[in-house]
């Protein structure tokens, strides 16, 4: 909750910064940290810093593309089908590739057609798995409404004992901010590369707009998870096994709802579906700064990063989020550098802007 709200801040500035420092060439639209991280340097009369960190961010976001959008994201979705089509038993038990495969060429045939195509498919998509997430979530909590209040203390008291904060506090809070930067991307930038599409005049009403992705992200649909997790699967002895990620989750609603894990892999396989897609788009911007607009290079990329959601169903999750994590990581840097440098001027801009139709 906390990562979320200061999130909240980070995405308002990348954003707006996303579309204040975007380019137009040959009728296409791109922007991202890497393109405010070369102009706005380049004002300051520090081009050739600006430009290292745009590369340096542009290489990083093309890497970092295949682990959080897309490896974690196929992973978590095959281990999803995976557990309600029977476990080791499954069709898919030994068919991961398989799998991957199937979700690539769905991915593949979206992407294909652009930002247009990308915005049209998750725009429909989007809204309808999160109204379905979070009236399921809702049912699953107060289903188990006994164990609220207690699952509420139990947090709140966790995270300020004296052995959590002398202990295991700095490593919760890292942990935390992961999983946070992992559903609402603040701080990474990456979200501004599609921000820099819209079609406005103030880059400040982007900004603005961004404000409700942490909210609903990490604020909302996370504590909601945590909550499921902590009212049923904790009393009930659910998280005694190996169970992680969305098996845990699955397993929490499926302890009150016997079919639920299948509205759960409905769920799973729209996340990742959409958020493949979007990531997809990232990627592709990062790869087209470093390597130009040209058709082959762009089917390069996508070839690739097609092939990389095979690879996320056949490895295990824990080499997954330790790529992805080092990664967040990596792409964060030069943007946070970035944001700290042009703080002053969103600052400035978001001032006038509230004063002038506030």
């Amino acid at each position: 909750i906390v990562a979320g709200l200061l999130g909240m801040s980070t995405k308002l500035a990348e954003c707006t910064l996303g579309v204040m420092f975007r380019k137009y060439e040959d009728g296409v639209v791109s922007g991202g940290p890497m393109y405010y991280l070369e102009k706005g340097l380049a004002l300051r009369n520090w081009p050739r810093l600006g430009r290292g960190l745009g590369i340096f961010y542009a290489a990083s976001m093309v890497i970092g593309c295949l682990g959080i959008g897309n490896m974690f994201q196929s992973n978590q979705a095959y281990v999803q089908v995976l557990s309600i089509s029977g476990g080791e038993n499954s069709f898919f038990a030994d068919k991961g590739w398989l799998f991957g495969l199937l979700l690539a060429s769905a991915v593949a045939a979206v992407i294909i057609g652009g930002i247009r195509s990308i915005g049209n498919v998750a725009s429909k998509i989007v809204p309808f798995m999160a109204i379905l997430y979070i009236f399921s979530a809702v049912i699953i909590i107060a289903m188990s409404a006994e164990h609220l209040i207690g699952a509420i203390g139990l947090i709140v008291s966790n995270a300020f004992e004296s052995q959590s904060m002398t202990g295991g506090a700095i490593g919760a809070m890292i942990i935390g901010f992961q999983r946070a930067v992992f559903s609402n991307e603040a701080g990474i930038g990456s979200a501004s590369i599609a921000h820099a599409a819209v079609k406005t005049d103030e880059p400040v009403t982007e900004g603005l707009v961004s404000l409700l992705e942490p909210f609903i992200d990490s604020m909302l649909i996370c504590t909601l998870t945590g909550l499921v997790i902590v009212t049923t699967a904790y009393p009930n002895g659910l998280m005694d096994g190996e169970l992680e990620g969305i098996a845990l989750t699955s397993a929490a609603f499926a302890h009150h709802i016997g079919w639920s894990p299948y509205v759960m892999s409905i769920a799973a396989l729209l996340f990742a579906f959409s958020t493949s897609i979007a990531w997809a788009y990232y990627g592709l911007k990062a790869w087209t700064y470093l390597f130009g607009e040209g058709e082959i290079t762009q089917l390069i990329f996508k070839a690739i990063f097609c092939g990389f959601i095979c690879l996320g169903c056949m490895i295990q999750l824990s080499a997954v989020l330790d790529f992805s994590d080092a990664m967040v990581f990596l792409i964060a840097v030069p943007n946070i550098i970035g944001l700290y440098l042009y703080g002053p001027e969103v600052k400035r801009d978001l001032k006038a802007y509230l004063a002038k139709y506030g």
